[in-house]
């Protein structure tokens, strides 16, 4: 399944993504702010679209609840929890974000610090480095489409940062001008 998070309020790239994914053979329905599709070819494609630009999403305040006291499950009480419920079966998550000083901005930022749950306190060895073990089996692969002036290289170095501490892989980083690529990405 993927997983699609729109931290922006532009509906316009979910619109674009959702008549692509659509026309590869899915059957769409609209259910509120999110869209399911499932595709009826062998090569089934499942995706999911949760429009999280107005939603109430707060940063990880790094309490650890959700490694030591109540694992795998955060202690903020906002509205990732219908992130997160879903984040734990999608094979791929796609993060669309605005950007603010070549970063993404606050709202994809506290999306991806609230992954933390996947993984769990205790830490192995990795190609020489330190790297958290996974909680689950199932690992989410992480691609990221941004708007604005962010900077590629940099956003890619840290996607590829951020999926390598999930135990995932990167799906890659893409502006919003290159949204055909990035569809193209998702299966």
């Amino acid at each position: 399944m993927i997983l699609i998070v729109n931290t922006t309020t532009d509906t316009s790239i979910t619109a674009k993504i959702r008549e692509a994914l659509t026309s590869r053979g899915a059957l769409s329905s609209a259910a509120g702010a999110k869209s399911i599709g499932k595709s009826t070819s062998s090569a089934a494609t499942e995706f999911e679209i949760i429009e999280a630009g107005t939603m109430r999403i707060s940063h990880c305040v790094g309490c650890n609840e959700c490694w030591l006291k109540t694992p795998g499950i955060c202690a903020l009480k906002d509205d990732y929890e219908q992130i997160f419920s879903k984040l734990v079966h999608a094979d791929q998550m796609w993060l669309i974000s605005d950007t603010s000083l070549g970063m993404v901005d606050h709202k994809g930022k506290n999306i991806i610090d609230r992954m933390i749950p996947l993984a769990t306190m205790y830490l192995r060895f990795k190609k020489k480095q330190m790297r958290h073990v996974p909680r689950y089996k199932h690992r989410t692969d992480v691609g990221l489409i941004y708007r604005g002036d962010g900077e590629r290289e940099y956003l890619d170095r840290w996607n590829q940062r951020v999926t390598l501490n999930l135990d995932s892989r990167s799906l890659g980083v893409f502006p919003v001008e290159e949204i055909k690529e990035a569809i193209a990405c998702m299966h």
